[in-house]
């Protein structure tokens, strides 16, 4: 996941270059060239048999004038225009005439009357870009343009005459629409690796990636399908880049919902959802028309071109703003993934809004550019989020695996603390009763001894004490219900405690502090509560090195009462800590774990809990927090 935006980085370098290399080097190139501006234009207004400038040369009604655009329609009476212009004396070097846009589906140029280029198409796409090699002959010639079409648009030159050395022109040629090329070759190229990558994610991630995918690959297939450059070089395939092209742009909409649906959820007022729905059942239908225009060579051209152009761009607008506004919703409710994609939608938004605009204002004679340079934010944008994404889950799957750790220790500890309830329960009053039986023999036979005799029965009586103890806590780990509770003043019985203890902390060498506090209340068990704080107080005790100090403070945290107990001994290892409370478990030579347990047993049973901090040889610091009462 700490690597995402360095693969990201990678797959965008592409990008990186045309923007920093290709487009500077392409302007500075094109300020060394000259242009023609003295040519003319003329309206083919007579159908011709065959198409040839010998009718038309010596004809007055040429003009010098540019106009605003050659638009013609079927009210017009006209599908055809002619422009000429003079190729201007050179030095002898090889020269060239380039035209990067001339309008029209069918365009020819003559030298004179020698027909010396010809395109013509049989699909709807009408830019033309031309590269013209000159020979010294053709200095102070004539070329004349015929540029034709059979549907409403623009016809004729669509931009600057240039005139110049061939090498550098036809470099030039090649690199006009080759950023367009590399940033769609790009998103392609992006958009294969990240659906290889579908292999290898984890099922709950996959749809969301594949719809990124999906949008980076249609936006690929839209740049690339969308510039000249394809139609230049392979030409004979327009009417696939064409079909590439619409299937793009029908797919791009409602992937770009699927994903908003899976970043976001229904939306508000369920926006998003009803939105996908819509834009697919629209996309569908005008995938059907697609397919009718498409079986009747173009019968239904003007139906289609309705329907998935001038609707579509309408519906396109009214989409744009709607996810704008999702987007800035959620951006207000400090949502970091709104942010982030705010920014690149922003950009997509308005690139693509003006460049919508300005097609419709422009009487759908325009071509669209700035809507690529929103894609690119776009993508980055979505990918940062998908890659956000990915981190969040990673960490709650690594959360959820702590949890589940956590859990599973304390089943186990829980079924272990039932073994041994059930094991002192059965056991503990079976085993006390013979043991007082001979304790109370061996008193009656101690009294009679001398000596040794004597010396070994006190060490016998000694021995079981500590073993009927060891009953003792069985039974109050077994059962260790509280009788009789009280609300308790916590400081009394910590005052208490410490009372009890203090003795043996000076025979160890330390003290004990308490300090005195206001009144601080909780229900329990008075007798059960001193033996648990008396448990942790006396491994504190037995845990002195020398010059022990035990502190004790206590204080209200809210609607728990917090209790302290922190000494200077010798301090656990992390995995020690995690073991407390187990049955047996212990650092004392002559311990059994068993004190401890009995005091997680009375804290758990008094709504309360304890937590352990230490560090091996900084001392250990033991947290009981209980409900607060009044």
């Amino acid at each position: 996941m700490k690597d995402m935006h360095r693969y990201i980085f990678l797959l965008l370098l592409p990008i990186l270059f045309v923007t920093t290399m290709i487009i500077p080097e392409k302007a500075d190139a094109y300020n060394n060239q000259n242009v023609i501006l003295d040519w003319q234009f003329r309206w083919d207004r007579k159908p011709q048999d065959s198409v040839s400038p010998g009718n038309i040369r010596h004809s007055s009604d040429w003009s010098d004038e540019e106009p605003s655009n050659f638009h013609v329609s079927p009210a017009d009476a006209v599908n055809s225009v002619w422009n000429r212009f003079i190729v201007p004396e050179y030095d002898g070097k090889q020269a060239a005439i380039m035209i990067n846009r001339i309008r029209g589906q069918d365009v020819l140029v003559f030298r004179e009357l020698e027909l010396v280029y010809e395109q013509r198409r049989d699909y709807a796409y009408t830019n033309h870009s031309l590269l013209l090699p000159l020979v010294p002959e053709d200095a102070g010639k004539t070329f004349y343009i015929w540029s034709h079409a059979d549907m409403e648009g623009s016809l004729g030159i669509g931009s600057d005459v240039i005139f110049g050395d061939y090498e550098t022109l036809r470099g030039l040629f090649i690199k006009e629409d080759l950023e367009d090329f590399i940033l769609g070759s790009s998103f392609l190229f992006i958009a294969v690796v990240m659906f290889f990558c579908c292999l290898f994610l984890p099922r709950y991630t996959i749809s969301s990636w594949l719809a990124l995918s999906l949008i980076i690959l249609a936006c690929g297939a839209l740049l690339i399908t969308y510039t000249p450059f394809l139609y230049t070089f392979y030409g004979e395939l327009g009417s696939l880049w064409l079909l590439i092209f619409d299937f793009a742009l029908l797919t791009v909409l409602p992937a770009l919902y699927y994903y908003f649906e899976k970043i976001y959820g229904a939306g508000p007022y369920k926006l998003l959802r009803y939105g996908r729905k819509f834009q697919t059942g629209y996309s569908i239908l005008c995938v059907v028309l697609l397919g009718v225009n498409v079986l009747t060579g173009n019968g239904i051209y003007d139906l289609y071109y309705l329907v998935s152009v001038q609707i579509l761009g309408i519906l396109i607008i009214v989409q744009l703003l709607l996810l704008i506004g999702v987007t800035i919703l959620y951006a207000s409710k400090r949502n970091k993934d709104a942010y982030i994609f705010s920014i690149g939608f922003a950009a997509l938004a308005l690139t693509t809004l003006s460049d919508l605009f300005a097609f419709y204002y422009h009487d759908r004679e325009y071509e669209f550019f700035l809507w690529k340079w929103g894609v690119i934010a776009l993508i980055i944008a979505l990918i940062v989020m998908l890659g956000r994404k990915f981190v969040r889950s990673h960490e709650q799957v690594v959360q959820y695996s702590h949890k589940l750790e956590l859990f599973n220790n304390e089943l186990q500890r829980s079924e272990k603390m039932e073994i041994i309830s059930e094991l002192a329960a059965s056991v503990a009053h079976e085993v006390r009763n013979p043991l007082q039986v001979t304790r109370g023999f061996m008193q009656l036979l101690a009294q009679n001894s001398r000596g040794t005799e004597k010396e070994y029965f006190g060490l016998a009586l000694k021995e079981l004490d500590r073993a009927s103890g060891i009953i003792t806590d069985f039974l109050t780990f077994a059962k260790p219900e509280l009788e009789h509770e009280s609300r308790l003043n916590v400081y009394e019985e910590l005052k208490h405690v410490r009372g009890i203890l203090q003795p043996l902390a000076n025979l160890n060498g330390g003290t004990i502090q308490l300090d005195e506090t206001k009144e601080l209340f909780i229900t329990g068990n008075s007798s059960k509560l001193k033996q648990a704080m008396i448990n942790i107080v006396k491994n504190s005790i037995e845990a002195f090195d020398s010059e022990g100090h035990i502190q004790i403070w206590a204080y209200g945290e809210g609607e728990e009462i917090v209790v302290h107990i922190k000494d200077n001994g010798v301090g656990m290892e992390v995995g020690d800590i995690a073991r407390l409370g187990e049955a047996y478990f212990t650092n004392k030579s002559k311990g059994t774990g068993l004190g401890l347990m009995v005091t997680f047993r009375i804290i758990e049973l008094m709504h309360g809990s304890i937590h352990f901090q230490s560090e091996k040889g900084q001392g250990t610091e033991v947290i009981l927090r209980f409900p607060a009462v009044e």
